[in-house]
C-alpha cells in the first residue's frame, strides 16, 4: 500500500507539473492544411522535401537566423513548383527560433501535421511555417484565419477593449512606420488599463510585405477585435500575412536582434501538449535480495506499476486536452456564425432603457438640459439614478425605420468600439419616440476652437493629436469596423472631446439609422452640412469613403486656422471651402502656410507639422475623388516624415466666384512676409 500511495502522489505531481508548464515558442497553436493533396513519391513531394530541408538548414546551421527572422525559398518548376517560407517572431532568440523551425519542418509532413497536403500553414508560438503550390510571397493573404481566445474573462470589458484597441492601434503605426528602429514589421508594447494593471500587445507582418500592405492586413485583423474578443483577457488573430495578440501578462521576450539574451516566457492561449515522461531509472540496493524475496517482488511491482501509471496519466491527459480543444474549437467556430434570435433578443434587452428613467434623467427633456441640436434631433444631458452622466439624442420622428429595424441597427452600432468614437450605451423606444443614449463628453470641438478665450487651451500639440485621433476614428469606420460606415456629416460639432482632449467622433451611425432611399453609391436625400460636403455628394448625391476624406480636409483647415466654416463672406465667398481652402492653396504654393495659422498658436508650434497638415488637407479637398487619399494613407502621412506626399491639385469649389479668386490671389501676392 505504501508504494501504491507513493505512485499515486508521483502521478499527481507529474500531472500538476505538466499542467503548470508554460508553452515554449515551439508550441503548435494552430494548423491549416490547404490546396489539396499530392501523390506519394511524386515530383511535388520530392520538391517539398527539398524545400523543407533547405529552410530548416538555413535556420539551424551554426545557429544563425536570417535577417528579420524570415526566409522564403522556391523549388521545382511548372506544376510541381513549391513555394515556402519560415518566419520567426522578432523577440524570439536564435536558439528558440532554430528549435521551432526544426520542429515545424519535421511535424508538417508527419501524421500530426499535414501529410500529403500541397499546402500548409503551421502557426507556432514563436514561428510560422508556410508552403503552397501557389505563389504567395509579398502578397496580402487574410485567409484562412483563426481567432484564439483566452478562457478567462475581464470584469469590465468595454473600457478594457477601448484600451486594447488604442494600444494595438498605436503598435500598428509603430510597426509600419519605425522601419529604421524596428527592422521588421513588428512591434510590442504595453499600457495601463487600471492604475495598477497593464495590458500587453504585439503586432507582426511577414517582412516581405510593404508597410502599406502590412497596415492593411493588420487593420483588417483588428476589425475583428470587437466581435471576437469583447470580454476576454487575452486573444490573438492569426492571418497568413499578419497577426496580433494581447494579454494581461508579459508574453513576449526582449530579444530584438541586437540583444544577446532573452527572457521570453510566453504562455499560450491553448494548453500545452503533454510531454512523454521518461521511464525512471531504478537503482537496486547493495543487498538486492533477502530470505523472503521481498526486494524482487518490489522490483516486479515497480516494473508493472510505473508503466501502468504512465499509461493512465497519458490517457487522462489526452482526454483532458481533447475535451479542452473540442470546446475551444467549438467556441472558435461560433465566432463565424451569425447570432441567433436568442442572442439578438439578449443584446437588445441589455441595451434597452426605460423611457421613464431617461425622462427623469433629463428632467422631462427640459430646455435647461439641452446641450445642442443637430440635423437628426436635439441632444440632452442626463444623470441616471446611480450618478452616471449620459447624453440623450432625441431622434426626429421621421426616421423611416420600424422598431425592429431600429433595434438591429442600434445593436450593430453599439458593438463598434474605438477610443476615437463616442460610445453608444443603448436606446429607448416609446411610442413614436426613438432615443439614443451615449456616454457624456466634456465639450464639442467647435465650442472650444471657435471661442476666442477657450481656444487658447488648444495648443498646437493638442490640435495635432486631435487631427490624428479623428483620422484614426474615421479609418475604423471605413475599414476596421464590422461594417463599413460612411459618416457623411463630419464637422467640428460632431467631434466631442474627453477630459484629456481625446477626440471622439459622434453621430457616426446616423446615416444607417435613417433610411435615405439610397443605393450603395447614391442617395435621393442629402444629409450633412454644406461647406463640409464633397461636391459629388452635394450636387449629385454620390457618396463614398472619399466623401468623408473631403470633409476631413475641411475640418483640418478649421483646426489650423481657428476659423469657422460658415464665417466667411468676404468678396462674396460663402464658406470656408471657397475662401480659406483657396487661400491655403495660394499660401502653400508660395511657402507662406504659417499665415493661415490661428493667431493664438504663433508660439511653441511645429512648422513642419503645420506644413504637412495643410498639405494633407489640400490633398483631401481635391475635386477628383480618385486623387484624394484614403484614411489609412493619411495616418501614414501624419505619423511619418519619411512618407513623400504627392502634390495636390487645385481645390474644388461649390461657388464660382472669380472675384474671390482674384481677391485671394491679390492678397497673397502683396503679402510681404518671410516664411517662418
Amino acid at each position: 500500500m505504501g508504494f501504491t500511495n507513493e505512485l499515486i502522489v508521483f502521478v499527481l505531481m507529474f500531472i500538476i507539473a505538466a499542467q503548470a508548464q508554460e508553452p515554449t515558442p515551439n508550441y503548435l497553436a494552430w494548423k491549416f492544411c490547404i490546396d489539396g493533396n499530392y501523390t506519394a513519391n511524386s515530383t511535388y513531394q520530392t520538391n517539398l522535401n527539398l524545400l523543407l530541408s533547405s529552410l530548416s538548414t538555413t535556420f539551424t546551421n551554426n545557429n544563425t537566423v536570417p535577417r528579420y527572422g524570415y526566409r522564403n525559398i522556391t523549388t521545382g518548376k511548372g506544376t510541381d513548383t513549391v513555394y515556402g517560407s519560415l518566419h520567426c517572431r522578432e523577440d524570439v532568440t536564435p536558439d528558440e527560433c532554430s528549435d521551432c523551425i526544426q520542429l515545424a519542418t519535421d511535424e508538417v509532413v508527419a501524421d500530426t501535421g499535414c501529410p500529403n497536403s500541397k499546402g500548409a500553414i503551421m502557426f507556432y508560438n514563436g514561428c510560422v511555417l508556410r508552403y503552397s503550390e501557389k505563389y504567395f510571397f509579398s502578397m496580402l493573404n487574410e485567409t484562412p484565419y483563426i481567432e484564439l481566445l483566452s478562457s478567462d474573462t475581464i470584469t469590465d470589458p468595454t473600457p478594457f477593449l477601448d484600451t486594447v484597441s488604442g494600444l494595438l492601434d498605436d503598435l500598428v503605426i509603430k510597426a509600419v512606420n519605425n522601419t529604421s528602429n524596428s527592422p521588421s514589421l513588428f512591434a510590442t508594447g504595453l499600457t495601463n488599463y487600471t492604475s495598477s494593471d497593464e495590458v500587453y500587445g504585439m503586432v507582426q507582418c511577414t517582412p516581405d510585405l510593404t508597410p502599406s500592405v502590412c497596415n492593411t492586413c493588420l487593420r483588417s485583423a483588428l476589425a475583428r477585435l470587437s466581435s471576437c474578443c469583447f470580454d476576454t483577457q487575452g486573444a490573438r488573430v492569426l492571418y497568413p500575412s499578419c497577426t496580433f495578440r494581447f494579454e494581461i501578462y508579459t508574453f513576449y521576450g526582449d530579444y530584438m536582434y541586437t540583444n544577446n539574451t532573452t527572457s521570453p516566457s510566453p504562455p499560450l492561449l491553448l494548453p500545452p501538449t503533454p510531454l512523454a515522461l521518461p521511464s525512471p531509472t531504478l537503482q537496486s540496493p547493495s543487498n538486492s535480495t533477502n530470505s523472503n524475496g521481498k526486494d524482487s517482488s518490489v522490483v516486479l511491482a515497480v516494473s508493472i506499476a510505473v508503466p501502468l501509471g504512465i499509461a493512465v496519466l497519458l490517457c487522462i491527459s489526452s482526454i483532458a486536452v481533447w475535451w479542452f480543444c473540442f470546446h475551444r474549437k467549438k467556441k472558435i467556430n461560433n465566432n463565424y456564425s451569425a447570432p441567433d434570435m436568442d442572442q439578438d433578443t439578449q443584446s437588445a434587452q441589455s441595451l434597452l432603457f426605460n423611457f421613464s428613467i431617461i425622462s427623469a434623467a433629463t428632467n422631462n427633456f427640459a430646455e435647461a438640459y439641452k446641450l445642442g441640436e443637430g440635423g437628426f434631433g436635439p441632444v440632452y444631458k442626463g444623470t441616471l439614478s446611480d450618478g452616471q452622466e449620459i447624453a440623450v439624442k432625441r431622434l426626429a420622428k421621421s426616421s423611416g425605420q420600424g422598431d425592429r429595424e431600429f433595434k438591429n441597427e442600434v445593436i450593430l452600432l453599439a458593438k463598434l468600439q474605438h477610443r476615437n468614437l463616442v460610445r453608444l450605451l443603448g436606446f429607448c423606444l416609446h411610442g413614436e419616440e426613438k432615443l439614443l443614449i451615449y456616454e457624456l463628453m466634456n465639450a464639442s470641438l467647435d465650442q472650444l476652437i471657435f471661442d476666442p478665450v477657450k481656444r487658447t487651451s488648444l495648443d498646437w500639440e493638442r490640435r495635432y493629436k486631435i487631427i490624428g485621433g479623428i483620422a484614426r476614428g474615421l479609418l475604423y469606420l471605413h475599414e476596421d469596423s464590422r461594417v463599413r460606415i460612411i459618416h457623411r456629416d463630419l464637422k467640428t460639432d460632431n467631434i466631442l472631446l474627453a477630459d484629456d482632449m481625446t477626440p471622439k467622433i459622434s453621430d457616426f451611425g446616423m446615416a444607417r439609422l435613417f433610411l435615405l432611399d439610397q443605393t450603395q453609391a447614391n442617395t435621393m436625400r442629402i444629409v450633412g452640412t454644406y461647406g463640409y460636403m464633397a461636391p459629388e455628394y452635394a450636387l449629385h448625391g454620390q457618396f463614398s469613403v472619399k466623401s468623408d476624406v473631403f470633409s476631413f480636409g475641411v475640418l483640418v483647415l478649421e483646426i489650423i486656422s481657428g476659423k469657422k466654416n460658415t464665417a466667411f463672406y468676404k468678396g462674396g465667398a460663402q464658406d470656408l471651402l471657397t475662401y480659406v481652402s483657396f487661400h491655403a492653396w495660394q499660401y502653400w504654393q508660395k511657402g507662406l502656410v504659417m499665415e493661415l495659422l490661428d493667431s493664438s498658436l504663433m508660439e511653441n508650434c511645429s512648422r513642419s507639422e503645420i506644413m504637412r497638415c495643410v498639405h494633407i488637407s489640400l490633398l483631401c479637398v481635391q475635386d477628383n475623388v480618385a486623387d484624394r487619399p484614403t484614411m489609412a494613407s493619411i495616418i501614414l502621412m501624419l505619423d511619418s516624415n519619411s512618407v513623400t506626399l504627392p502634390l495636390p491639385k487645385r481645390p474644388s469649389y461649390f461657388v464660382s466666384d472669380l472675384a474671390v479668386e482674384d481677391a485671394c490671389s491679390l492678397e497673397v501676392s502683396v503679402t510681404d512676409i518671410d516664411p517662418r
